[in-house]
């Protein structure tokens, strides 16, 4: 039985051309590098106050997205990562979504996302954030007031420092990845539905709350979504999120807090009459500077601390002194530099560790969830100010990623066992993302 969570799918993904028809503004002023999901403070300005801002009467409230890839691990992997495709040297096509995404009126707008994810071979409901917005004034201040109704602990946030658009923006689920994950970085996405309230005071204080459950087995099966993986909330699970966010340098300064608590039934099994409780708390922290000649250097990181009760997993697993009290700790950050907002470098950082558990660990030789690394990507994005030869709609990335791994599921060296390295799993891939 696997007791511990791996983030899958083809990643964050998103790029929604019908808000730049709708604004009348290119890709590029919301998005840094002129591609999505990495927001500008333009673009989190759009986002908080609920995607209205309008420059035109009318448009197609209707965009779509696809990526594609080739991925190649230094050694082949032990299986073929999914049906259909061999043990190394993949191509697939990630992902298509289709998205109906814009502003209604001054009060109301958001997206509705699905997805055909071209490695399962399936269609899913993907994010849904859907926006009530109004604006006041206290003391003297500015104050947007908003609700979000959404799937994903984070998917509503506007700072690319938490797990749903946080860095790598785009990946591929044929590459390996540790198997020890903690449940805030997306476990949670597409199996839960939540309302939060926030605000949002002189553009530099954010305050938000509210609480997320579980749809029905049912409901998320017809969503396309797996309703036992990770299994069903007990009851609500409170979220909270402070941010602040100011001029600095001549750039965007923001930082922030985070917090989650979870108690769930894992594969919805409720015989056991326990749960398995997480509680998440993490800070974040980015910078970002829009230079003259239209570079643009960033900055995210982000500290997440997870303690996890798992009665309910260890009470199915049998006994074991010392297995329901565990803790995982994800270190995050990332730098980017893009020339003339078009080709951009980054490079992240990554370490998840904890301490040993032989219950939860049981397939590694240390029993430790440790995985490490940095991740490098090369980028262009020839039509971020909307100067396609196919209109303002189209916009297309194309880029490399490479991924190095120090530790693996436990070690750097033999983490199985059986002779195997961190470095076996170092990833090359090649994408393109193609959005109109």
């Amino acid at each position: 039985m696997s007791l511990v969570f791996a983030v899958m799918g083809a990643g964050s993904a998103l790029a929604v051309p019908s808000f730049a028809i709708q604004t009348g503004h290119p890709c590029q002023s919301c998005h840094v590098g002129g591609f999505g999901p990495q927001l500008t403070p333009y673009g989190r300005e759009f986002k908080l106050r609920g995607y209205t801002e309008r420059a035109v009467d009318f448009n197609l409230p209707v965009s779509a997205m696809a990526v594609a890839s080739w991925v190649a691990t230094q050694k082949k992997q032990a299986s073929p990562p999914a049906d259909g495709f061999s043990t190394n040297n993949n191509a697939a096509l990630d992902q298509v979504s289709l998205f109906v995404a814009g502003g209604l009126g001054s009060h109301f707008g958001g997206f509705v996302q699905t997805t055909y994810d071209g490695v399962a071979k399936a269609w899913t409901w993907d994010n849904l954030d859907l926006r009530a917005v109004t604006v006041t004034h206290l003391g003297g201040k500015e104050v947007v007031l908003g609700l979000s109704l959404n799937n994903s602990p984070g998917v509503q946030d506007a700072w690319n420092t938490l797990p749903a658009w946080g860095f790598p923006y785009t990946s591929s689920a044929l590459a390996p990845s540790p198997s020890a994950s903690p449940l805030f970085l997306g476990a949670l996405a597409q199996d839960t539905l939540g309302v939060t309230a926030y605000a949002w005071v002189d553009s530099a204080v954010y305050v938000e709350g509210g609480a997320y459950g579980s749809p029905s087995q049912s409901a998320l099966t017809h969503l396309g979504a797996d309703p036992f993986d990770p299994g069903d909330i007990d009851g609500l699970a409170p979220y909270g999120r402070v941010a602040y966010q100011a001029k600095v340098a001549d750039g965007t300064l923001q930082v922030g807090a985070f917090g989650m608590r979870t108690e769930i039934h894992p594969g919805r099994d409720r015989l056991t009459g326990l749960t398995d409780r997480y509680q998440d708390l993490g800070l974040d922290g980015s910078y970002q500077k829009a230079f003259d000649n239209g570079d643009v250097a960033t900055f995210n990181a982000r500290w997440l601390d997870e303690r996890q009760t798992l009665n309910a997993t260890c009470a199915l697993a049998g006994p074991a002194p010392g297995c329901a009290d565990a803790r995982l700790t994800d270190l995050r950050a990332d730098a980017s530099y893009y020339w003339r907002n078009k080709i951009g470098a980054t490079v992240a950082l990554f370490d998840t560790f904890g301490p040993a558990n032989p219950v939860l660990f049981p397939d590694n030789r240390t029993f430790r969830p440790d995985s490490s690394g940095v991740t490098l990507q090369l980028d262009g994005t020839p039509w971020g100010e909307g100067t396609s030869p196919l209109g303002p709609r189209f916009n297309m990335r194309v880029g490399v990623q490479y991924t190095l791994y120090s530790r693996f599921d436990g070690a750097g060296r033999n983490f199985d066992g059986a002779g195997a390295n961190a470095s076996d799993n170092n990833t090359f891939r090649v994408f393109t993302w193609l959005a109109y």
